[in-house]
């Protein structure tokens, strides 16, 4: 959305740039030049109203940097300067908030100006809200519930009442330790009011609200409670460089940490993190690689079989030993298998069923994304056969609230014939697994680790799948690296949390993130590293491409323990990469000795002599690991290529002949033909060329481009630079 105000010289896009202007002035505590911006701001928004106020926050500052300059020393300067920060951040804030709310079309902007012309007082709702649940009128509850959530959602800044009267709500929802309610009035109540906290931070800070997402993460209601987690750590991130200018808001974290349940709670929070980055991948891979597999052997084995109807259940009772083998030994097992590990693991492998399940009517109330799942909902009659089944869904825990709603108004449209069929199925396949989990006795550790990757998995569903998606943050497209904000590192300094949120980022393959992390732990640590630290610190620089860095790591790890194949093999891969083969080789002979018969290594000295240009030696290493492999080919192609650079053309031929009998790519066929070509064959080598574009599907550029690549080479061995665009040319009318 862009406009221009009649009011107003500055374009959305403008007025955004000029606010993030001023918060990255802030941030770098440059306060000048956030006023300085200011005053262009209010000018090009026509925001006179304000003026009174940022001329006074600059008197303020002009005086404390008089006498800070005449040398007297204020003991309130520190609490004066953040005081002073904090109000130009707000200010920048409102001057935001005051030209969009006349004229934006975005949500956001629509309901404040709502409640501008019709407000609702909030503690009147929750007043509402709690005695409508008592008296158990649901269906008028929930309609408050979504009034209250857009209300505190657009409030811009809570007063001190609406503080003290959320503040009592949830305080009256707390519970017994140690005592769980169920899904219950107050916990949806609490619920709602946390996640309309979590949706107002992130599009301006409020104090108040952070402090209310402090105080509901210290009950004891378990769902309100990881809610509340979730959002302050989503708020420190989102306003790393502000929250320092509350000293209030450390305050009340440092008596949160030291419940005993924090350090645990934050862990998990960051781990389902960690693990939203890859639920794109996991779609992509369900939708590209193992739907496309099922389908290839339904329409080979039961063309009346649906993609819906496959899964590890019933292959295990339905499908036909010829169908099982293929599942097991073949692409689909291994990808099904993967994914099973990925589910195990807290991944969100359901989003791609569901991304094309919101657009219920439910789902167009903002608050309904939002809200947990449960029998009592007036959208879910009680007595309905469905929900009997939906008992055993819920204590699964497989699906987020948001899926959980979609797949009942996906099943309450399918014919009641099918939908009890349907159910029959799901309940006892479900209710094996519940029973597995019952055996294995679930620990509230399992019940925190399963509330904590709903919650992140509903928002992951809002910010990705919401019909405005668009007129939000998107959190999810951010590092979302808690673990390096300094307002929480004093909680995370015990070495073995953040050595296992490193090893989980080094996991999933994000090495800049683990990497941050190891040497954070080996400046920490000092002299007493271990050889595994260095190694890891190594690898991850190895990874992201730096070499020199990783050897110098590897360098550390190799004093400790001198004899590490892995740290010989890796250390000699860098220097490769660098080109120092000579230091490179050292490495790899030193592994040999340990491991003279791996083939692996043998191959990788090989191709070090090779890029020496020591063909001989190269050869010989190629040799030993084709006697050694002499039931494979893995020699075969740096033999071929190797003799063909040497000057040994028979020797190459008879390799490639082999290579071509095999399994050969479009380059086997290309240096096929060079050796043809050497030798004297140019039609032999011209029906390899052609082979080789054939192979490439016709893509004759992609050809041409290793084949230039290739013209020193063939230059070496003799072939005249003249004849090279005969022989091109040629090859591409044979290909008309």
């Amino acid at each position: 959305m862009a406009f221009v105000s009649k009011k107003t010289e500055m374009t959305t896009q403008e007025i955004h740039t000029t606010r993030e202007q001023i918060t990255n002035s802030l941030d770098r505590r440059e306060l000048k030049a956030a006023f300085d911006s200011l005053y262009g701001f209010m000018a090009g928004t026509r925001s006179f109203m304000f003026l009174d106020e940022l001329n006074s926050l600059q008197e303020t500052y002009k005086q404390l940097l008089y006498y800070y300059t005449e040398g007297s020393r204020d003991p309130m300067q520190t609490k004066i300067y953040n005081e002073l920060t904090a109000s130009a951040y707000e200010l920048a804030d409102k001057i935001t908030q005051h030209v969009f709310t006349r004229e934006s079309a975005y949500l956001y902007y629509t309901v404040r100006r709502t409640f501008s012309t019709h407000p609702e007082d909030i503690a009147k709702l929750t007043d509402t809200i709690i005695s409508s649940y008592e008296t158990g009128h649901t269906s008028f509850a929930e309609k408050a519930v979504s009034l209250l959530f857009k209300r505190i959602w657009t409030s811009g800044y809570l007063t001190e009442e609406e503080m003290t009267s959320l503040h009592t709500t949830i305080d009256a929802g707390n519970m017994p330790a140690g005592k769980t309610s169920g899904i219950k009035g107050m916990t949806i109540l609490n619920c709602q009011i946390v996640s309309s906290l979590i949706l107002g931070l992130q599009e301006f800070f409020d104090k108040r609200k952070l402090q209310l997402l402090i105080i509901a993460a210290g009950i004891n209601d378990r769902e309100v409670k990881i809610r509340a987690y979730t959002g302050i750590l989503l708020t420190l991130y989102l306003y790393r460089h502000r929250v320092d200018c509350f000293p209030e808001i450390k305050h009340r974290l440092d008596a949160l940490a030291e419940e005993t349940e924090f350090r645990k709670i934050t862990y998990m929070i960051i781990q389902c993190f960690i693990l939203s980055r890859e639920t794109e991948k996991i779609s992509n891979k369900i939708r590209d690689e193992i739907i496309p597999e099922m389908m290839k052997l339904k329409s080979k084995f039961n063309p009346y079989l649906s993609p819906g109807d496959i899964s590890l259940e019933y292959t295990e009772e339905e499908m036909n030993p010829e169908w099982m083998e293929k599942l097991s030994n073949g692409k689909l097992g291994k990808k099904i298998e993967e994914f099973n590990k990925l589910q195990e693991e807290g991944a969100d492998v359901m989003h791609s069923t569901f991304i094309h399940l919101k657009s219920f009517p439910f789902f167009n109330e903002i608050s309904n994304w939002f809200m947990p799942f449960f029998a009592g909902h007036s959208s879910l009659p009680e007595d309905d056969i469905i929900m009997k089944s939906f008992e055993i869904i819920t204590g699964v825990g497989f699906m987020c609230n948001s899926d959980l709603y979609s797949f009942y108004f996906s099943i309450k449209q399918i014919p009641e014939a099918g939908r009890r069929m349907m159910i029959s199925q799901l309940e006892s396949q479900l209710s094996e697994l519940k029973q597995q989990q019952l055996a294995e006795l679930q620990t509230r550790n399992d019940a925190i680790e399963r509330t904590v990757r709903q919650y992140v998995q509903d928002l992951y569903r809002f910010h990705k799948l919401y019909l405005r998606r668009n007129e939000f943050n998107d959190i999810f497209t951010q590092p979302l690296d808690f673990h390096n904000l300094p307002v929480l590192q004093a909680y995370f300094s015990d070495k073995n949390d953040l050595m296992n949120i490193a090893d989980h980022y080094l996991s999933k393959n994000y090495f800049e993130d683990a990497r941050i992390i190891y040497e954070h732990l080996t400046e920490s640590s000092g002299e007493n590293n271990d050889e595994a630290l260095y190694q890891k610190t190594g690898y991850c620089k190895q990874m992201t491409g730096d070499y020199e860095g990783a050897i110098a790591d590897y360098a550390k790890a190799e004093i400790i323990n001198p004899k590490s194949k892995w740290l010989l093999r890796r250390t000699a891969q860098c220097y490769r990469a660098v080109k120092k083969h000579e230091k490179a080789i050292n490495y790899y002979l030193q592994h040999e000795k340990l491991d003279p018969e791996n083939l692996s290594i043998l191959l990788s000295i090989g191709s070090c002599y090779l890029d020496m240009k020591n063909y001989t030696e190269a050869l010989k290493y190629y040799f030993k690991a084709d006697y050694l492999n002499a039931e494979g080919n893995k020699a075969w192609r740096p033999v071929a290529w190797c003799s063909f650079l040497a000057g040994r053309y028979d020797q190459a031929r008879n390799y490639y002949n082999k290579i071509l009998s095999y399994k050969p790519d479009y380059q086997d066929y290309m240096n096929a033909g060079h050796t043809e070509w050497v030798l004297q064959d140019i039609k032999g080598a011209l029906k390899l060329y052609k082979k080789s574009v054939e192979t490439l599907k016709g893509d004759y550029e992609k050809f041409r481009t290793t084949f230039v690549r290739d013209i020193p080479e063939l230059t070496a061995a003799g072939i005249d630079p003249a004849e090279i665009p005969l022989i091109t040319d040629k090859l591409r009318y044979s290909l008309e």
